[in-house]
């Protein structure tokens, strides 16, 4: 007997350990669990307390989110562990994600969570509550493929978080499970209400976590005092065009609140951390075909290498979580991954993520994906 998790034993034998955020989709993957007779507990972490920021609409992981889960937890019957890791996704997660804006980056900060705190530290906790597997509220299927766990897009594609998981390895992957990748977010509200959980209604969580306000600059300031300093704003051939008051002020992209004049609209093309330079261009200048890739985190059948042949991987890729994926080809060339977008795209930026997959299907598979080290303009590409 195989049950809904794929161990063969009766759920009442299987000990799950459930990521608890205190929001809805986490909330009933615990009481789905419970249901099915399996042996549920539920885990919290505390990982940050911004005072303003832990009772803000759309946050997580703080005071009243916890507070959440644990009624969650009372209404259901399962045991609740809170513990405290603020410390460990203060140096994981914020301090880093500082430090990247400070170089003029555009880093993800839920990828890092996930590489780290959620799936390296969590995943050690179940593992010495004697767990055979974390369950999370992702949006995400696994499946066994020709013997090894594969990671998949879900069935609600509007909910897809494959984006924000792409960096997930193998062997993680063997321990986590994903039950609500065959369900849409209307239909998990619903069971949430079935279930008489009070976050029923709640709202999912938005923007990143332990940004207060949405202004990532007051967070780098605070962290980074040193980080905002004045600057040029110069064109793509270095004449400067006005002044500004940090590179963390800005992003790539960014067309409002420059503060300069100009005949034609202009958008943030870069930013050098080195010479403290803004550079600006035309809409057109945005465009980039090519990306080279870092830290490559490959969960295909066999090596990139071998897949990868003399003309390239042909799959599918995307470089923004809101996008569907678009054709592409792999390369790789004197040691370094790199991805052609056929279609192209604008606006990208180093530390950014680019995930691939399969085919654009809803049950295409994550071959894997790494972060953007750097675009090539489309004029620059032969």
């Amino acid at each position: 007997m195989v049950n809904s998790l794929g161990f063969d034993r009766p759920p009442g034998e299987t000990r799950v350990v459930v990521a608890m955020s205190g929001g809805v989709d986490s909330s009933v993957v615990a009481g789905l669990l419970a249901r099915e007779g399996y042996e549920v507990i539920g885990v919290t972490l505390q990982l940050y307390d911004h005072g303003e920021a832990t009772f803000r609409k759309g946050s997580c992981c703080a005071g009243q989110d916890i507070h959440d889960a644990r009624r969650v937890s009372a209404t259901l019957g399962i045991p609740h562990y809170v513990l405290d890791y603020e410390e460990r996704f203060r140096k994981a997660v914020i301090e880093p994600f500082a430090e990247s804006y400070a170089l003029g980056e555009t880093p993800i900060p839920c990828v890092s969570c996930n590489q780290s705190v959620k799936f390296v530290d969590l995943m050690e906790v179940a593992r010495d509550l004697g767990a055979d597997c974390l369950a999370t509220g992702h949006y995400v299927r696994s499946r066994i493929v020709d013997g090894k766990r594969q990671l998949l897009r879900p069935l609600d594609g509007d909910k897809d978080q494959t984006y924000f998981l792409f960096a997930t390895t193998a062997g993680q992957l063997d321990f986590l499970r994903f039950p609500l990748g065959n369900m849409t977010k209307d239909e998990t509200r619903e069971l949430a209400r079935d279930m008489g959980l009070v976050v029923a209604e709640k709202s999912d969580s938005q923007d990143i976590c332990f940004v207060p306000k949405g202004s990532y600059s007051d967070v780098i300031k605070k962290l980074m005092p040193e980080a905002e300093k004045p600057g040029d704003i110069v064109d793509g051939h270095g004449r400067v065009l006005g002044q500004h008051k940090g590179i963390i002020h800005y992003t790539v992209g960014q067309r409002r609140g420059l503060g300069i004049a100009s005949g034609e609209p202009l958008y943030v093309l870069r930013l050098d951390a080195k010479t403290q330079q803004v550079v600006v261009g035309p809409k057109s200048a945005l465009s980039a075909r090519t990306v080279r890739l870092r830290d490559l985190n490959w969960l295909g059948p066999r090596p990139l290498a071998e897949m990868a042949d003399g003309n390239g991987l042909a799959l599918e890729a995307k470089v923004r979580s809101t996008r569907a994926p678009q054709e592409a080809v792999v390369n790789i060339r004197h040691g370094e991954v790199y991805v052609t977008l056929i279609a192209g795209e604008t606006g990208i930026a180093p530390g950014q993520a680019c995930v691939l997959y399969s085919d654009d299907g809803a049950d295409a598979q994550v071959l894997g994906g790494g972060f953007i080290a750097e675009a090539v303009p489309a004029a620059l590409v032969a």
